[in-house]
């Protein structure tokens, strides 16, 4: 890793640091940037959330799909880990935090919208960051990139029933089509102008050119992008975060349970299935983390930049870090 990858929880912090503090300074000035708005998808945002996003999609290869049949048990693996276990047992622990263990801190209402956010990451599996957990851990990067592209795949079906499931238990009221639009212009779009991207600089420059060259350059893009995304969220939330700092720490708690318990069902699960180490790890790490972009978008989309469900998500992308990088070391510990 980069010097600026491996210090990026760092950098996540210094970004929020910031962004508080021009939302305490800049006061009712700051809705001048909140306020522009396209069917509740604040426009600034949308556009950083995209850069984000794009970068990741170019990565996809749809020709690896080709090699499932020939190792079929690590992608049932994600596929079940992180589609029929993760989003149920991200709204189990939102709902025993958020409305039993925290009843005296938070009203029902608030509670509900947590719980809300919680859902998004959850029901939304990491894409990205993946590779980078797949790497240190000396995971398959063929295999890994196989898993990522079911996953992507997956999330253009199963995405919005998931989600429409569980909010609707949570009596949370959802706008579909703000659901729908939120996924076609986060996940479909930027996949298809990835795929044409890929495919026209492959067959022009050639794929090493592709990996070496053009995909390095545009890594800072989306790192800068979410950085920039972290100070406007913050900015945004910021008075609501100085009234109440302790909710950030009632929100990470949840959160950081689920992950690691993710992990470990991940991990046991390939062990049982008897998958080598590095496609057990990054197969653990994908249901481990969490395609934060979209929950994030997802959740600006559905209720508003400064909602509780919209700081729940952006929590989640301050603990992930750190907590993934912690349990790159407990694989690579366990490696056999």
């Amino acid at each position: 890793m980069s010097f600026f990858d491996k210090y990026l929880s760092i950098w996540v912090a210094i970004c929020i640091a910031a962004g508080i503090g021009i939302g305490h300074f800049a006061g009712d000035s700051i809705r001048v940037l909140s306020d522009l708005e396209i069917y509740r998808v604040n426009i600034p945002v949308a556009i950083l959330i995209w850069l984000m996003i794009y970068p990741m999609m170019l990565q996809v290869d749809f020709r690896s799909l080709k090699s499932i049949g020939k190792r079929p048990r690590g992608v049932i693996l994600t596929v079940v880990v992180n589609w029929l276990i993760k989003p149920f047992t991200m709204a189990f622990f939102a709902w025993i935090f958020f409305s039993k263990i925290y009843a005296a801190f938070i009203t029902p209402e608030l509670a509900g919208e947590y719980i809300a956010g919680a859902i998004l990451l959850g029901a939304a599996p990491c894409t990205a960051m993946v590779f980078v957990w797949s790497y240190l851990t000396n995971g398959d990067p063929n295999y890994t990139l196989v898993q990522v592209s079911i996953n992507d795949l997956i999330i253009l079906v199963a995405f919005i029933p998931i989600v429409g499931l569980l909010l609707g238990i949570t009596n949370v009221t959802i706008p579909y089509e703000t659901l729908a639009a939120s996924v076609i212009i986060f996940v479909v779009v930027p996949l298809v102008a990835g795929y044409i991207t890929h495919h026209y600089l492959i067959r022009t420059r050639g794929e090493e050119w592709f990996r070496n060259v053009f995909i390095p350059k545009l890594k800072p893009v989306s790192i800068i992008a979410l950085l920039t995304t972290l100070v406007l969220l913050f900015a945004f939330q910021g008075v609501n975060i100085l009234n109440n700092p302790l909710i950030i720490l009632l929100i990470a708690v949840p959160l950081v349970i689920q992950t690691y318990f993710i992990f470990f069902i991940t991990w046991f699960g390939g062990r049982w299935l008897k998958l080598t180490h590095n496609v057990c790890a990054p197969a653990a790490m994908i249901g481990a983390s969490n395609f934060f972009e979209l929950a994030v978008a997802v959740a600006i989309a559905l209720f508003g930049l400064e909602s509780p469900a919209a700081l729940v998500t952006v929590v989640g992308v301050l603990v992930e870090v750190p907590v993934m990088l912690s349990l790159v070391a407990l694989a690579n510990r366990w490696k056999y």
